[in-house]
């Protein structure tokens, strides 16, 4: 005897699997290309912080080598521009360091990577000379050195005990500026203020 066996009418099947995992696989695809872009942009604003911190240590040898001309050479030679170092015995106010002008004269020199820097020294007077000159008056960017934190005052003087006593003769200011053009196209400015005694 054979027996009969009864089929289940199937279920009808909707396809409701396919359009979400298209709609996952989208989202994921999307979040993927987004991490991408982020680390890339991490690593180059790194690598980009790096290079500029590279570029500024090199700078700095522009303010070095200028720092030992000034505390070598003899006071006489700073009255009168010396353009083989880079010196310039007078500053125009006018004019910024974004100017081919502020550049003239300039010295370079060359750091162990290749890097060539080139530095300027300006003296803060308008003119060349002494700094007390009075045909033509030239004025100078000047400061009063201190001599000695403390100590004991003297007749119409200070009582205070804890007073600076001021040298007589100022000290001159001296801007040194250095720039270095980097492989990239990037670049870096940068300056120091040295005083000196005249």
């Amino acid at each position: 005897m054979m027996r009969r066996i009864r089929c289940l009418p199937r279920a009808r099947q909707r396809g409701m699997a396919l359009p979400i995992v298209l709609i996952l696989l989208t989202v994921m695809l999307i979040s993927s290309l987004y991490l991408v872009k982020s680390t890339t942009s991490s690593t180059m604003a790194t690598a980009n912080l790096a290079y500029d911190s590279a570029m500024s240590k090199a700078a700095d040898l522009g303010l070095h080598t200028a720092f030992q001309y000034l505390s070598t050479v003899s006071k006489e030679t700073l009255l009168n521009h010396d353009a083989v170092n880079g010196y310039r015995a007078t500053v125009n106010p006018a004019i910024s360091v974004n100017n081919s002008a502020y550049w003239e004269g300039a010295a370079h020199v060359t750091d162990a990577a290749g890097n060539k820097i080139e530095y300027v020294i300006h003296r803060m007077c308008m003119f060349t000379g002494d700094y007390n000159a009075t045909a033509p008056v030239n004025r100078c960017t000047l400061t009063s050195s201190k001599s000695k934190v403390g100590s004991a005052s003297r007749l119409g003087e200070s009582l205070s005990s804890d007073r600076s006593e001021y040298n007589a003769i100022p000290e001159l200011h001296y801007v040194v500026t250095a720039r270095i053009y980097g492989a990239r196209g990037g670049n870096v400015v940068t300056q120091a203020v040295v005083m000196m005694g005249p």
